[in-house]
């Protein structure tokens, strides 16, 4: 069952960024300029930020299984609309509560996951959801840009919607071990207590700035790999493509060690993400370095963020089962929202494009000075009470 929520996940993630290669026809088609079809994207990730907590603590009040096909339902939903308007305003605002369905469907689906499997494998399964994301950039994002470009922008929305719905199917009757209200019986806003554990809110933190270093890079690799080739050459879906290959790469790798070594991962792995970052900057100016750096930081990238992210369930799931997932998901969310935010107001044109990997340095050294921190205070507090007893 696992595996069929990542497909679902996959077909959100397709959704999420596929819109980038069919701006421009959005944008003539629905009459308006191409920086407000951009709105599309902006507003997806907003709704992503409001949608994790708000759904979450809706959704506490039904079984999670109707929170599942009752989120998934209406994401599919938001595209037959889409599909059937060529209206900016409703599409937008189809957008916007497609975004709000997809973070409550990922917060309840992280936020089950410890009831899906065994204490010891939520690391893994995590990795396996957030897969959906990755093999959403490698082939998703790709293959529903050519529907659009063949068949037209809507063909692209009706097939999210026909492979939601297909996952919706599958999905009910193996739903059955989520049949029942998950958590506790008290008021699911008494679980946002949970913030005030400081180990949860440095692990929240890391799983912003990792994400934040993550999508600040690749938002303008791009315009990069174009600089150093050509405009309309082959190599910038081929940058993108190694880009999502190396990000499933690492959450898989990541994935099978993550439960046993979530620490060493995070604070080692921060280390070298920003290592990383920092050669893709002194690389950028030739295409296979491009190339090979696209492969290996979307490798470190999410082979850490996926592991943060895990760790943000594991930590928050025993006192807050229904509200676990969405901090993850606002966490991931934050980050990709920060993230190219900051690099934008770095990167005043194409030409200056390549100091957005320095903006993912950045924020990946900030991630290593916080998970050292907190590896020192962790050290601190274990000495004391070695000593006390």
């Amino acid at each position: 069952m696992v595996f069929v929520l990542a497909a679902a996940v996959f077909a959100q993630g397709t959704s999420e960024f596929m819109l980038s290669g069919m701006l421009a026809d959005i944008a003539a088609d629905s009459g308006v300029s191409l920086g407000e079809a951009g709105l599309l994207t902006s507003v997806f990730a907003v709704g992503m930020v409001i949608g994790a907590p708000t759904m979450a603590m809706a959704a506490s009040a039904v079984p999670r299984r109707v929170a599942l096909m009752g989120f998934l339902a209406l994401f599919a939903l938001c595209h037959v609309v889409g599909a059937m308007t060529a209206n900016f305003a409703v599409l937008l605002g189809t957008r916007l509560v497609a975004a709000v369905a997809n973070a409550g469907f990922l917060a309840v689906v992280l936020a089950s996951l410890p009831t899906l499997v065994r204490p010891p494998l939520v690391g893994r399964a995590t990795a396996v959801i957030l897969s959906g994301v990755t093999i959403a950039c490698i082939a998703g994002v790709p293959a529903g840009t050519v529907v659009g470009q063949l068949w037209g922008w809507q063909s692209a929305f009706w097939a999210i919607a026909a492979l939601s719905a297909l996952a919706l199917v599958v999905l009910w009757p193996t739903t059955s071990a989520l049949a029942r209200r998950g958590g506790s019986s008290a008021p699911v806003w008494t679980e946002w207590r949970v913030l005030a554990q400081r180990r949860l809110l440095v692990v929240i933190g890391l799983g912003v700035l990792v994400n934040a270093a993550t999508f600040a890079g690749f938002t303008y690799l791009g315009t990069i790999t174009t600089a150093v080739s050509a405009p309309g050459s082959a190599w910038v879906p081929a940058a993108l493509a190694l880009f999502g290959i190396g990000s499933f790469l690492g959450v898989t790798i990541a994935g099978r060690c993550s439960d046993r070594y979530a620490r060493r991962i995070i604070t080692g792995g921060a280390v070298v993400v920003t290592a990383l970052w920092v050669l893709a900057a002194l690389s950028a100016h030739t295409l296979p370095g491009v190339l090979v750096l696209a492969l290996v930081t979307g490798a470190g990238s999410f082979g850490v963020g996926s592991t943060v992210i895990a760790s943000i369930v594991s930590s928050a799931s025993a006192t807050a089962p229904r509200i676990a997932g969405a901090l993850a998901t606002t966490a991931f969310n934050l980050g990709a929202i920060a993230g190219p935010a900051a690099a934008g107001l770095a990167v005043g044109d194409a030409a200056q494009a390549h100091r957005a990997f320095w903006i993912s340095a950045v924020f990946g050294a900030a991630a290593t000075l916080v998970a050292a921190l907190a590896a020192r205070r962790s050290s601190a507090a274990r000495a004391e009470e070695a000593a006390a007893a």
